[in-house]
């Protein structure tokens, strides 16, 4: 799942030169610690953070998974994608974009009012 995953990231936006295909690393648990997923994050040239199983703290991953947590917590204040009430998924593609939108507009409110 780990390589498939990371395939389907699209390509990385720079202000000027050849834009790039991947990032440049990769933050993980220690779920993803084996042999199989460094490998194949090396392969594609991503530095392979990962906590290692009885000796690193996943603590240290934290600060980086904070900030995905917190995301997922502010799409959660919306009920009808905290449980996906519709079928289609260009709608429901349609609220998380709708979501995203008011979650910056209140954002940007708060920052400059």
């Amino acid at each position: 799942m780990l390589e498939a995953m990371v395939d389907a990231v699209p390509p990385i936006r720079q202000s000027a030169g050849r834009p790039r295909k991947r990032s440049a690393k990769l933050h993980a648990d220690k779920a993803y610690d084996h042999r199989r997923c460094r490998a194949a994050l090396v392969r594609r040239h991503i530095r392979p953070r990962i906590a290692r199983r009885g000796i690193d703290s996943s603590a240290r991953l934290g600060r980086h998974r904070w900030v995905v947590e917190r995301t997922l917590a502010w799409l959660g204040q919306f009920r009808r994608l905290a449980i996906r009430y519709e079928r289609r998924a260009d709608i429901h593609q349609a609220f998380l974009n709708l979501a995203a939108a008011i979650i910056t507009w209140r954002f940007v409110q708060r920052w400059f009012c």
